[in-house]
């Protein structure tokens, strides 16, 4: 009898069963993820790299350089991969679009936390979560059939340019700031309302003096992270931005991004040859620049963390 009971101790329970199940399926997929991503960040390194060991371009020249052209070469000799315009191109309207954005997603969020929630979350939230399932190429056609004509009615010229492309992002991101800086708002606890208001706060007061500080972090992070979608948008900026490899000489003059480069180019290319590299090279540049926006996204939630 004890014996008998001495097996059923030790014999592991079907929860026990479960549970180590459970703990292996979730570490497989866990390494899964992790092997996922560094398998596409060496393959991206691997490719981008090649245009400045095999090809023997100057990291310099292909940061510096203001002409695109990889299938024939300066008086040099050299052949021309110059980034710049690329780069500049995708930092300002980048930029323009998270200045743009920022204050009408800021101003919906308070809106919809603390001035309004009912009719907020009614109105305001299926209409944020409506632009967010919108497809990219649905935004590129409305900006090609309604930004550009109305740019170019305005300003002149093509219509094609920064400003269409800030735009057309300018839309694209705001459901993102908005729903992030919506979150970061509920996050500030209601004791910090209460105690403003007791000691005499207005709503106004309460709001710029007490929540909009509390929660700056959050919006913070809500601002980078629209950065960062707006950064990596190939599809509608490409429709829009006039995909011209040429250093922005006005918001309205036809411009390029990295990932419109990217995406008109890529199929055009031989693999391993010169301008192949030099496009895997502007995929290794927008990959550095989403592990950048990631660590910034880290570093406000540490300074956060911290503050609490």
């Amino acid at each position: 009898m004890n014996k008998q009971l001495g097996e059923q101790l030790r014999k592991r329970s079907k929860a026990a069963w479960l549970e180590r199940i459970g703990k292996t399926v979730s570490f497989s997929a866990l390494a899964l993820i992790t092997i996922t991503v560094f398998a596409i960040i060496i393959f991206v390194a691997s490719k981008g790299l090649a245009t400045f060991f095999d090809n023997h371009v100057s990291l310099w020249q292909f940061l510096t350089d203001k002409n695109w052209n990889p299938t024939i070469t300066d008086s040099k000799g050299r052949p021309e991969v110059g980034a710049l315009p690329m780069i500049t191109g995708s930092f300002i309207v980048t930029f323009l679009s998270a200045l743009l954005a920022t204050p009408f997603a800021i101003g919906t969020a308070i809106f919809m936390t603390e001035i309004s929630p009912k009719r907020g979350a009614r109105i305001l939230q299926p209409v944020t979560e409506l632009l967010v399932g919108i497809p990219s190429v649905v935004y590129g056609f409305i900006g090609l059939t309604v930004v550009v004509p109305v740019i170019r009615t305005i300003f002149g010229g093509s219509g094609f340019g920064i400003l269409s492309g800030t735009f057309v992002l300018f839309v694209m991101i705001l459901p993102t700031v908005t729903s992030m800086s919506v979150d970061a708002l509920k996050a500030v606890p209601r004791y910090y309302r209460e105690a403003a208001l007791a000691l005499g706060a207005t709503r106004w007061q309460t709001i710029y003096k007490v929540i909009l500080r509390a929660a700056t972090p959050g919006l913070l992070t809500a601002i980078v992270f629209g950065m960062a979608r707006a950064f990596g948008e190939a599809l509608a900026v490409q429709m829009v931005i006039g995909n011209a490899a040429l250093m922005p000489s006005s918001l309205v003059s036809p411009s390029s991004t990295l990932t419109s480069v990217l995406t008109t180019g890529i199929g055009n290319t031989v693999m391993g040859s010169l301008a192949n590299n030099a496009l895997w090279s502007l995929a290794l540049v927008l990959l550095v620049m989403s592990l950048i926006f990631n660590l910034i996204v880290r570093l406000i939630g540490r300074k956060g963390a911290l503050r609490k």
